[in-house]
């Protein structure tokens, strides 16, 4: 075929008033595939697919090698498919051997995103499908010229993975969803590039500190910490007690930096409620990192309600390098605290991509990404491999993805050089040692004698007490002046706070309060605590989400051991008390407050565990036995959705579902909706900023401290008694609603409806 254009480009060029560049100015097709491949090759190195990225990421936009598609950039003709192209040639050049179709996922989906094999996606054409079209009919020819321009070896090898003998193709999977992070960051690098230079910009996305210099003020930091706590006056009993609480601390700290010389791979930190993990934690991953040639860590915590407490935390820690170094990504992080635009720029181009050397992230964020079939979910996933990844509150899993969450934690390890710490005062029992079938091998400790630890560090003493009817609770409210009672709904909470709010100083906490609502009546509670006044607050298990409250005596509804472990962090917190005046006592509701039927199997296990050790339900023996009952009973359920066995399926034909896995695995399957409450002025400025806004961005992030979350039913009941209103539906569609007025809203208890109907659905939630 012979050429009609002597040039062929990949993007046109408009200058600042978006008036049409000459050609001169637009990025030619080969420099942009020369580009990409190079990028490409070079995120992947460090898992070894260099020359395997390179290709992927030159035949990318092949399809652009055609007249259709360069008629096209004049702004002629109708939109034309340029990814089929290289798809096709990838699968025609290798397609004898695994990387052919890997490669083809890729190159098919760099915009779309990654398509199911065979079976049909929704809205997304198959992968075989693509692979049907035909030149020249369903696609347009390829100009010649191609091949003098983009030079493909006859041969590539295929990755050198070490496959899992019971999973090996979910290896080939993970490798698909790596090597199409590094195609599309690459990708999106390179244009972001290109108009950038013709705005007389520069992309300053690597201007991070590096890990040394982060390490040095880390240190310094701790030394500082650890002088003042020397030298502290040490007259009371309760500053001896920090004094000896502060050493044992560095003593832990420093046990766990020295393990940091044993080789990449999974490790475990055991240390009970008080121990300072976070930054002990932190400081094993920098001198981990520095041993090993790692490029940053990753901490994921499970709520995003402490996420900015360690993000800020850590900041301070690396002192004026602090702000540059961490990324805290995650939905509720509000931009408006950082300086100026450039470093709102800075952040919201790391978010995307992950490349800062510190990434405070939640749980969802990190494992929905690793199991994500779109270009912005997956574009960060290169940036994790030679990464130290810690794994904060461990046990709170979700069981029902458990299974392909422990196959992704392997995969890192095995094929992509991390690590991965496994934090917790609570460890889940899921290593092979604790019978947990196919479950992780050598997990190192990196904690001195956790079993020790827990005696030196326990703050509480933790009993189950049999059933309390609400009588019973009353009872006790009445006769203590500081106690805190969780419970496992909202309707319960708000009977018991009902029927107890004569008495002085009762608080009521739930999710039917927006965040800031929540916040500012933690704010009264911690002042009363501290003061020594009347503190009775009833809550549902919100508070145990990190929430920084200190009580002398907490009730727990019957729950898992994991949660009472959480309700257990909110009793003595501070270590001011002794264990025995510090009180945890678990009980069974009577029966219309029973447990819910997704806490039933875990409250059944934990009774079961409170016969066996009826001294401290909270020992790390306990804790081991209780995860190992709860795991075998669950057995399959712990794949509920079967993702392990959609990668198996595929087989050697290697036609993944990968849109499919990505909409199986959610971490929260939710049919809630937010409704946004008019709280306070903020509030409402925020709302009428909504009414004519053309784009969202920031402005949702600070509403999110102004909504409740209900369920699609309730919000459908308060649409049509004409309580709320779709803001801003002309250009978002029916997207946000807004409560109208607030004699809806209470006071004490936040939203709430006298129609028993909408209480009733409410009755499992939180």
């Amino acid at each position: 075929m012979s050429s009609k254009y002597c040039c062929y480009y990949a993007h046109s060029a408009q200058s600042p008033n978006s008036t049409p560049l000459p050609r001169n100015h637009w990025q030619t097709l080969q420099s942009h595939a020369q580009n990409v491949g190079s990028l490409a090759a070079d995120f992947a190195r460090i898992f070894g697919a260099q020359e395997i990225a390179r290709y992927t990421g030159q035949l990318h936009d092949l399809g652009k090698y055609s007249p259709e598609f360069q008629a096209r950039l004049n702004g002629e003709g109708k939109p034309v498919d340029h990814s089929t192209a290289g798809a096709k040639i990838a699968i025609e050049r290798w397609g004898k051997i695994a990387i052919g179709k890997l490669m083809a996922f890729c190159i098919a989906g760099h915009h779309a995103g990654l398509a199911n094999g065979v079976d049909e996606g929704n809205n997304r054409s198959t992968l075989k499908q693509r692979l049907n079209l035909q030149f020249g009919t369903d696609i347009p020819h390829l100009d010649d010229i191609w091949q003098q321009e983009i030079k493909l070896p006859e041969t590539l090898s295929a990755p050198l993975l070490k496959a899992d003998a019971h999973h090996p193709f979910f290896s080939y999977a993970f490798f698909t969803r790596m090597l199409y992070s590094c195609l599309v960051d690459a990708d999106y690098l390179d244009t972001e590039a290109f108009y950038l230079d013709l705005e007389n910009k520069t992309n300053k996305r690597s201007d991070y500190p590096d890990l040394s210099a982060l390490q040095q003020n880390f240190n310094q930091f701790i030394n500082t910490f650890r002088r003042r706590a020397d030298q502290a006056s040490q007259q009371t009993e309760a500053e001896k007690r920090n004094a000896a609480l502060n050493h044992l601390r560095s003593e832990i700290l420093d046990y766990a930096v020295a393990q940091a010389h044993e080789p990449p791979g999974l490790f475990s930190l055991t240390v009970p409620t008080g121990g300072g993990k976070t930054f002990t934690s932190m400081a094993f991953a920098l001198e981990h990192a520095k041993r090993h040639g790692m490029r940053r860590m990753i901490y994921v915590i499970p709520f995003t309600s402490i996420i900015e407490q360690n993000a800020a935390e850590f900041r301070k820690a690396f002192g004026d390098l602090g702000e540059a170094a961490v990324l805290e990504h995650h939905s509720t992080f509000d931009d408006s605290k950082l300086k100026d635009q450039a470093s709102k720029d800075k952040l919201r181009r790391a978010s995307e991509n992950w490349e800062a050397p510190v990434v405070v992230t939640t749980a969802i964020q990190f494992f929905e990404s690793l199991f994500a079939d779109r270009s912005s979910r997956c574009r960060k996933l290169h940036n994790i491999a030679g990464s130290v990844i810690i794994l904060d509150e461990a046990q709170m899993l979700p069981h029902t993805l458990l299974l392909p969450i422990m196959q992704a934690i392997k995969e890192l390890a095995q094929n992509y050089n991390c690590s991965i710490v496994l934090c917790t005062a609570t460890q889940p029992a899921v290593q092979a040692e604790n019978g947990f079938y196919r479950g992780f091998e050598n997990v190192r400790e990196i904690a001195p004698n956790p079993i020790t630890l827990f005696n030196q560090l326990r703050r509480t003493t933790v009993q189950y007490i049999g059933l309390q009817t609400d009588a019973d609770l009353l009872a006790k409210l009445a006769e203590h002046r500081q106690m805190l009672i969780i419970v496992n709904n909202r309707r319960h909470a708000r009977s018991l706070y009902d029927s107890a709010k004569q008495l002085d100083g009762v608080f009521h906490l739930t999710t039917l309060m927006c965040a800031k609502h929540r916040s500012q009546m933690l704010e009264t509670i911690r002042g009363r605590l501290k003061n020594g006044e009347s503190c009775r607050v009833i809550a549902t298990s919100l508070i145990e989400a990190g929430v920084d409250v200190d009580f002398p005596l907490v009730m727990r509804a019957e729950a898992g051991l994991d949660s009472v472990a959480q309700a257990a962090g909110r009793c003595n917190r501070e270590g001011k008390r002794l264990p025995e005046n510090s009180l945890v006592w678990i009980f069974a509701p009577e029966g219309q407050w029973k447990a819910p039927p997704e806490l039933a199997t875990q409250a059944a296990i934990m009774r079961l565990t409170a016969d066996k050790f009826s001294e401290d339900l909270l020992t790390p023996q306990a804790i081991a036995a209780y995860f190992k009952e709860l795991y075998d009973l669950k057995g399959s359920e712990l794949d509920k959705n079967q993702i392990l066995q959609m990668h198996s399926k595929a087989g050697q034909s290697l036609n993944f579902p990968f849109q499919t896995i990505a909409d199986c695995f959610r971490m929260i399957e939710s049919h809630m909706q937010p409704l946004i409450i008019p709280f306070d002025d903020e509030a409402e400025r925020l709302i009428e900023s909504l009414r004519h806004a053309d784009q969202i961005g920031g402005l949702l992030r600070k509403l999110q401290s102004y909504t409740v979350q209900i369920p699609e039913s309730a919000l459908d009941a308060l649409l049509k008694a004409g309580r709320i209103e779709a803001i801003n539906e002309h250009t978002f569609g029916k997207q946000f609603y807004s409560l109208i007025g607030l004699d809806l809203y209470d006071e004490v208890a936040g939203l709430s409806w006298e129609n028993m109907a909408f209480l009733r659905v409410e009755s499992t939630m939180l």
